[in-house]
């Protein structure tokens, strides 16, 4: 069986999609790839921000679905997205930053070996930034050259993934049984998984928690994390395997920048297998990545309707320089 490769993607609930696109691009200092708009509901926003190249492992994307309200934090839920930095460091440039801005934040923490820094943004969408220093495993991406980080300190992907879980015991049989993830390292409540290379960019941290009430998505939650499969035929065993144990799939999903499959694993929790390509390139060129509207060829015949239901944002950052600061 080939194992899964890591993180491929995080895809979260926003109430502002110019919010988002305001935190991300000037806040966090990550590259918009991508604006285009649920290809199931296309009256919402699909936001990917991602490294400079887009790469697979380094996204995290926004749904900004009309009228939904806030989610509640709780038990069942992927519960926080980590973003990998390159060293201690760089944990000490970002407490400085979000003091700065304004930005609400634990302090720096370390969990598992690894120094940590937890913050939120305007949404109480739960992050954290990790450092890389003691990592090995899967290589991280490329910081997004014109942002407003300095390099040495900027995100380069995605790190581990936070689930909390009420049943525990079950979760931990699925995670290794049938994802193939083995737990090696327990600190509390919290235990860690490690996929294929391991590290940082190969991770999932389960807590368990039977005692909060049970959470409900909305905005400033998570709507599922995706992992990567090396390309259509290895996404091809993941559904026959994941139906073996019964699972119901989505099956099959062309997504047009990466295949797909969606699965419950859990109550609440939905994982996503997505292919590393064909990546967000196709219908853009590196230097203005995310500035358009972007749409699979199949909605491309929708184009004026879409235009009319979505409100335009503002991306351009090719004619903008960005002060590293």
């Amino acid at each position: 069986m080939n194992h899964l490769k890591g993180m491929h993607h995080v895809t979260a609930i926003t109430s502002s999609a110019e919010k988002n696109y305001e935190f991300f691009t000037y806040v966090l200092g990550m590259r918009l790839v991508k604006k285009t708009v649920n290809q199931d509901d296309i009256q919402t926003y699909h936001l990917f921000f991602a490294d400079d190249k887009g790469s697979a492992g380094t996204d995290m994307t926004f749904f900004d679905f009309p009228g939904i309200p806030k989610g509640v934090h709780g038990t069942n839920e992927i519960s926080k997205t980590s973003f990998r930095v390159p060293s201690d460091a760089a944990l000490d440039y970002w407490v400085k930053r979000f003091d700065r801005l304004e930005v609400k934040h634990t302090g720096i923490n370390e969990q598992f070996g690894k120094k940590t820094l937890s913050f939120v943004d305007f949404d109480d969408q739960q992050y954290q930034l990790i450092s890389d220093e003691l990592n090995k495993g899967v290589e991280s991406g490329t910081p997004w050259q014109k942002g407003p980080i300095p390099l040495e300190y900027a995100i380069t992907g995605l790190g581990p993934i936070f689930v909390r879980i009420a049943n525990f015991d079950y979760f931990k049989e699925m995670m290794e049984k049938v994802l193939l993830f083995k737990e090696t390292a327990k600190d509390g409540s919290f235990h860690l998984f490690e996929v294929g290379e391991g590290g940082n960019g190969a991770s999932v941290i389960v807590e368990y928690n039977a005692i909060l009430p049970e959470a409900r998505q909305g905005f400033g939650t998570v709507h599922h994390a995706a992992f990567r499969v090396e390309d259509r035929s290895v996404l091809e065993e993941w559904i026959r395997r994941m139906s073996s144990f019964g699972f119901q799939t989505s099956g099959y999903v062309n997504r047009h920048f990466f295949e797909s499959l969606y699965t419950r694993v859990a109550p609440q929790i939905l994982f996503e297998f997505a292919t590393d390509g064909p990546g967000f390139m196709g219908d853009e060129p590196y230097e203005t990545l995310g500035e358009k509207l972007s749409l699979p060829p199949f909605l491309e015949p929708k184009r004026a309707q879409i235009e009319k239901l979505v409100r335009p944002i503002d991306t351009v950052r090719s004619t903008k320089e960005f002060i590293k600061e």
